[in-house]
């Protein structure tokens, strides 16, 4: 009574060689892999310059790379969540840096003295009761 399907062998997809890194600032965090082949970058499954519609944010995001010129060397893939475009642009500079490090440690004095490495711990105040917002006080009435 019981149907029985015949049993398909899958033959395991060798998984490409990567290095990964994770950034982080404010509250976006980014998941950065290079592999060491030819191509651009991804993003949340969407070329980078489709995600981040500003130059800026673009120009941030491959800077690290910019910066050694090795461009055409890498491919990049990227998860990132959480935050803002911008704040999310500069957890992937921030991920794509500590990756690049893994790769070669030689990278690390040249991100190092661009401030690529450093984690900006910069985060948004918290709101306190009585005032609108993190400092802003009511206005001021006479009567």
């Amino acid at each position: 009574m019981t149907d029985k399907k015949p049993a398909v062998k899958k033959t395991p997809v060798k998984a490409e060689k990567y290095f990964e890194g994770v950034g982080r600032r404010k509250t976006s965090i980014a998941r950065v892999r290079i592999f060491s082949k030819e191509g651009g970058m991804i993003v949340n499954d969407r070329d980078y310059k489709n995600y981040f519609p500003l130059a800026s944010q673009q120009i941030k995001v491959y800077a690290p790379i910019n910066a050694l010129k090795i461009k055409d060397r890498t491919k990049v893939m990227v998860k990132v969540k959480g935050g803002g475009l911008t704040s999310q642009a500069e957890a992937i500079r921030h991920g794509l840096a500590r990756a690049l490090v893994i790769l070669n440690s030689a990278f690390r004095t040249p991100l190092r003295n661009l401030g690529y490495l450093t984690r900006d711990s910069r985060m948004v105040e918290r709101k306190k009761y009585g005032l609108k917002k993190a400092r802003r006080a009511p206005q001021w009435q006479k009567r």
